[in-house]
């Protein structure tokens, strides 16, 4: 089942994307900016910190450049962003487990402290709620586009008797 084109363009959920996306990139942009400018090491785990976790040049410019992403994805919106959203959040998660593991090595090329690892959990968990937002869920509305997408026996049938109803005539079998 393919869910890209069944969301409108216009469709209330795309802000939530939207939201999402630009409030993290916008912070990811700014933490990046604030690393490069006051870290001195490119490679290595330095006790450079901004905003509390740990950065060095080569956090700093993929900061930014995940940053551009999602900012992007603001821009974009619509699915694009909700699925945008779900993959960088993964993403995040997997970097969290990646780099609690590499945390004390040499292999630590991206400087990550324990703080960082709970920072890339926390944006990868609310990343993946923004991004699934409206799209999975028990009670989701049954005019929601994924809804009707995984139920479309039941959606028809819907259509039908609200169109018998509109219509003036009796409602057929449900």
């Amino acid at each position: 089942m393919e869910l890209h084109d069944e969301l409108p363009v216009d469709h209330r959920l795309g802000r939530v994307y939207r939201f999402g996306a630009g409030l993290v990139g916008v912070f990811l942009l700014v933490f990046g900016i604030l690393g490069l400018v006051e870290s001195i090491t490119f490679f290595g785990s330095s006790d450079q910190e901004v905003a509390g976790l740990s950065t060095n040049g080569a956090l700093s410019t993929l900061s930014i450049a995940v940053g551009l992403v999602l900012v992007s994805g603001t821009l974009r919106g619509g699915n694009f962003a909700s699925n945008l959203n779900i993959v960088v959040g993964v993403a995040f998660i997997m970097s969290g487990f990646v780099n609690l593991s590499l945390i004390g090595r040499d292999h630590n090329v991206l400087g990550f402290h324990m703080s960082n690892v709970i920072f890339s959990f926390a944006v990868g968990v609310a990343l993946l709620a923004f991004g699934m937002y409206g799209r999975v869920g028990s009670a989701l509305p049954h005019d929601n586009p994924y809804w009707r997408a995984r139920n479309p026996g039941r959606a028809a049938r819907e259509d039908k008797a609200r169109q018998t109803l509109a219509g003036g005539g009796p409602l057929g079998t449900h």
